[in-house]
């Protein structure tokens, strides 16, 4: 008899997965690809299309593993999708894609606590600048869908929204009254928003051309999904303080018991809200991004060694090596100090980077109490030690999901379970003269 498991669909700005997971929390299979963006249309868009063919695929072949019970989309924020009854009106922008033409009134900052920010990374302002510059395709949409319930819609049929994906920089949610903001009906979209359902609400079954397609169960559950980072803070809730790191191509930092009433706009500071409808105090830069152009194509991993010879020579990388996002968005990145001699100097300023900006976000959210990273930044051997050293006051631990929303997906399905996996205390590691090193990099920054 084959084993109970469900499907977590993950897709992260930069890649996507898939896994299999069963009622305990073993992961039995993962598959991934990149999450490419294409060029062929009006505009920079995603390719839902491949990214169909391969979750069908892929869904075959798990069939033939386990009784797969349900499916939980779990995606990147700041995306929707535009549908009618055929499916999609308009191709998926792509958030980084230029949104040239048209002018956008967002909401205030007081409102939405979402900081204004470029290309289209508030998704007000895709949508206004799909309104103006594609008025005939935009008539004819039926439901303005967040991208996680645009694949649980694909999969069952059912329109659902969403807070977690509605309130991350978005523009259209006040996450003080956890209701949509004044934009959504000064725009006329009141009418396109379907009803609002918990994330881990049961929207319907697989549609029975989908099951037949994948040779899943016909009464496999769809789950409506939730926005990443919030996954990977579902283990964490009802925490009194505490934060949580959620790392990838984007580093949040989400404090817990921290006041909205100090964010900053300038600082790209915002209000996440987490899937009990709570507001959440972050911060964030496109960490990611910033350490592949730093460390390079296929970065080497370092010695512990080649950090203590950068932060000996004073090597500094200055903000910012991305073009959206972040306290210091619009700077222009440099390394200041003797430029790194090879791909694990490289690494090691990368990482160094990292953790200077990490510790810097941490300081200006008040951030307290235990500090938990989740992500990919956990399979970095100094990151987490580097951080230890510069917090002494923040005990520090790795989760052991390596994608940091494959557990928030699995818990959305089995709520009154325990959170599978465990948590492993990070030591400090300081090489001589990291404070003095920190003080130099805040210095630059003025």
């Amino acid at each position: 008899m084959m084993v109970d498991a469900l499907i977590v669909l993950d897709i992260g700005k930069t890649n996507a997965k898939l896994a299999l997971i069963d009622a305990g929390g073993n992961v039995l299979a993962e598959q991934r690809r990149p999450n490419t963006v294409r060029t062929d249309g009006p505009y920079a868009h995603l390719d839902t299309d491949g990214l169909w063919d391969w979750l069908l695929a892929t869904c075959r072949a798990f069939a033939a593993r386990a009784h797969v019970s349900a499916i939980v989309p779990v995606t990147h924020g700041a995306t929707a999708a535009l549908v009618d009854d055929a499916g999609l009106v308009l191709p998926v922008l792509d958030y980084e894609a230029e949104l040239p033409g048209v002018e956008y009134a967002g909401p205030s900052y007081e409102e939405t606590l979402s900081p204004r920010l470029p290309a289209g990374l508030n998704l007000g302002r895709q949508l206004a600048w799909l309104q103006a510059r594609f008025p005939r395709e935009f008539a004819r949409t039926k439901h303005i869908l967040m991208y996680p319930q645009y694949w649980a819609w694909r999969l069952c049929g059912v329109a659902a929204s969403e807070a977690t994906s509605l309130g991350c920089h978005t523009d259209l949610w006040n996450p003080r009254t956890q209701a949509y903001s004044s934009l959504v009906g000064r725009m006329g979209w009141t009418g396109l928003m379907p009803p609002l359902a918990p994330a881990h609400a049961v929207l319907g079954v697989l549609l029975p051309e989908i099951a037949d397609a994948t040779g899943l169960p016909r009464d496999c559950q769809v789950v409506c999904g939730i926005h990443d980072s919030n996954a990977s803070l579902l283990r964490y809730l009802g925490r009194a303080e505490g934060t949580v790191l959620s790392t990838g191509t984007w580093m949040i930092a989400a404090a817990f018991g921290t006041a909205l009433d100090g964010l900053r706009e300038r600082a790209d500071m915002l209000a996440n809200t987490n899937a009990l409808g709570q507001p959440v105090a972050c911060m964030r830069f496109m960490g990611g991004r910033e350490f592949g152009e730093l460390a390079g194509a296929q970065p080497v991993t370092c010695g512990f060694d080649d950090i203590e010879r950068l932060v000996a020579q004073g090597t500094l990388a200055l903000p910012c090596f991305a073009a959206t996002g972040g306290p210091f968005a619009g700077r222009t990145g440099s390394i200041d100090g003797p430029p790194p001699a090879d791909a694990q100097e490289r690494y090691a300023l990368a990482t160094l980077y990292c953790v200077l900006m990490t510790d810097y976000c941490l300081d200006a959210l008040g951030a307290a109490g235990p500090l938990a990273v989740e992500g990919s930044f956990t399979a970095n051997p100094w990151f987490g030690p580097l951080l230890a050293a510069l917090r002494p006051q923040q005990p520090v631990s790795y989760s052991d999901d390596a994608s940091g929303t494959t557990c928030g997906g699995w818990m959305l399905r089995y709520r009154d379970a325990a959170a599978p996996g465990t948590s492993t205390a990070i030591a400090a590691r300081v090489p001589a003269g990291l404070d003095g090193y920190r003080a130099r990099w805040r210095d630059s920054l003025a």
